[in-house]
């Protein structure tokens, strides 16, 4: 039977159709717990070739701390030429409270960089004007363990906030809850949630605006690819904002596509199908 997808072994199949790549992060990138030497050397070699990175990330923390933590991680700054994050957005909206007071929802000082500059008060929920959701407190919190608090926020006709739209991420060998999971559960119980990070329109306007300012010059949509492992996030956003998908399978979908065995190519399209995304082929990891 033919494969509804190209068949593809790696970014080098398809570097020559795309001057730009606009690549998710965490899951494609790096696991949250080290870089993926393969995913790294496809991006450098990507470049070699003249071709331009932006990274676009729903990480819940401005671009400058994140270069810092992916040195950490080992992924090396030859691999990309940019970077936008949903904390990069998402201090847009933060900024409309300067001098009032917000609820912080996530590690309590991971994401002290979100709020520099902004005289903004960090209070109980009960009198606070808005929730900011960075990341569930911890990685083993469930959203369900916050819906008592949130039945508060929602009394108090509290907006929330979501700095990381994503619902679950790759951690090392596990899959854990993100912040996008308890945005759900607050507008499921019919409090406003207000996201700015992917699949939304503005964070892929900057991300667009980076590589055509690293290309020099205006570029055209059918020329720049998006790789992402994320249905909901990337492969929404990039169907969003007209830009054909590499789609990595071997992250948070890796169970249910059997990505590192024997993928069904129709059970892929079939999964991202929902998204409406043009996908120009998909591999397990992201490699040259």
């Amino acid at each position: 039977m033919t494969s509804p997808l190209p068949n593809i072994s790696g970014l080098a199949d398809l570097a020559g159709h795309y001057d730009a790549v606009l690549s998710d992060v965490w899951g494609v990138v790096h696991n949250g717990v080290a870089a993926f030497p393969s995913a790294v050397d496809a991006l450098v070699q990507y470049r070699k070739a003249g071709g331009k990175v932006v990274f676009i990330t729903n990480a819940p923390r401005p671009s400058g701390p994140l270069i810092e933590m992916l040195d950490d991680l080992g992924v090396t700054r030859d691999a990309y030429d940019a970077i936008v994050s949903s904390g990069d957005a998402t201090r847009v909206m933060i900024g409309k409270y300067t001098g009032r007071a917000i609820h912080h929802v996530g590690p309590p000082t991971e994401d002290d960089a979100l709020y520099e500059g902004f005289d903004v008060r960090r209070t109980s929920a009960d009198k606070a004007e808005a929730v900011v959701v960075t990341d569930l407190d911890t990685d083993e919190d469930t959203p369900e363990m916050y819906r008592q608090r949130a039945k508060l926020w929602l009394d108090r006709k509290l907006p929330m906030i979501c700095a990381n739209p994503d619902r679950v991420v790759e951690h090392g060998d596990k899959i854990i809850y993100c912040g996008g999971a308890l945005g759900d559960l607050y507008a499921a119980m019919g409090g406003m949630v207000l996201m700015a990070g992917k699949p939304y329109r503005p964070i892929y306007q900057e991300a667009f605006r980076l590589a055509e300012v690293a290309a020099g010059k205006p570029l055209e949509k059918s020329r720049v690819l998006a790789i992402g492992d994320s249905v909901r996030t990337d492969a929404t956003g990039a169907a969003q904002f007209g830009l054909d998908l590499l789609f990595v399978t071997g992250s948070i979908h890796a169970a249910e596509l059997d990505a590192f065995g024997k993928p069904d190519p129709q059970a892929i399209v079939d999964l991202v199908a929902p998204s409406g995304a043009s996908m120009a082929g998909f591999l397990p990891r992201l490699s040259w």
